[in-house]
């Protein structure tokens, strides 16, 4: 499946349109969250938005690059099905999914699906699903269909239960706080008065809140 030359590059144009689709959709439109909503060096909503304006900029990149390779190996006469195509264009936009929730929302920590959500990992499992393994799978499915190697559905199977269970192994690990990390963000609904804030934060010592005092670090 990868020895033909266009593949890695419609599975990065993929890529990078499963990123507009995540920058556009739950940075601009539902504003759920930012790039970097929750390192506590960056409070400021300007720099937030201007880390997102890099974020897209980064899979502008992407795209003209798997636009550019798919251009270059069209010159070279090589035959590009419009059902293959898809199928990797899939197959990129639930890989990007997959990573972005491993990665950003697990690993790191930087931002998570729903942040003011009372249950965030619920909603990064359930993203990850809906829009990384199944995408991934169909994709996957669709590329191998025509190949002739055996029962693709169960290899199919088998390959979305281990990515499960890879990815419920890695919220699972988010849940543990960082050793070497005195502080504790905690993120408050939209609309909480001052006073909530502190009668929630009780005796523990209040280091910084953001303004208006949606989360504090303690």
């Amino acid at each position: 499946m990868f020895k033909k030359p266009w593949l890695k590059y419609a599975l990065l144009l993929g890529v990078a349109l499963g990123g507009f689709f995540d920058g556009i959709l739950l940075h601009q439109i539902l504003q759920w969250h930012h790039l970097l909503s929750l390192v506590p060096a960056v409070t400021d909503l300007r720099t937030q938005v201007l880390w997102d304006g890099y974020f897209h900029l980064f899979m502008y990149v992407f795209a003209m690059v798997g636009l550019w390779g798919l251009w270059r190996t069209r010159r070279w006469h090589e035959e590009i099905a419009g059902l293959p195509l898809f199928g990797a264009l899939t197959a990129g936009f639930g890989i990007w999914h997959m990573l972005d929730g491993v990665l950003s929302h697990w690993l790191l920590g930087i931002h998570r699906i729903k942040i003011d959500s009372e249950a965030p990992l619920l909603w990064d499992i359930g993203w990850v699903f809906v829009f990384g393994l199944l995408p991934a799978l169909v994709g996957w499915y669709i590329l191998n269909r025509d190949r002739g190697h055996g029962p693709t559905w169960r290899h199919a199977t088998a390959t979305l239960v281990g990515l499960t269970l890879l990815s419920a192994g890695s919220g699972g690990w988010a849940l543990q706080p960082p050793a070497d990390n005195p502080f504790t963000t905690v993120v408050f609904r939209g609309g909480a008065v001052p006073g909530q804030v502190e009668e929630a934060w009780g005796p523990f010592t209040h280091a910084w809140s953001g303004p208006p005092p949606t989360w504090v670090l303690l």
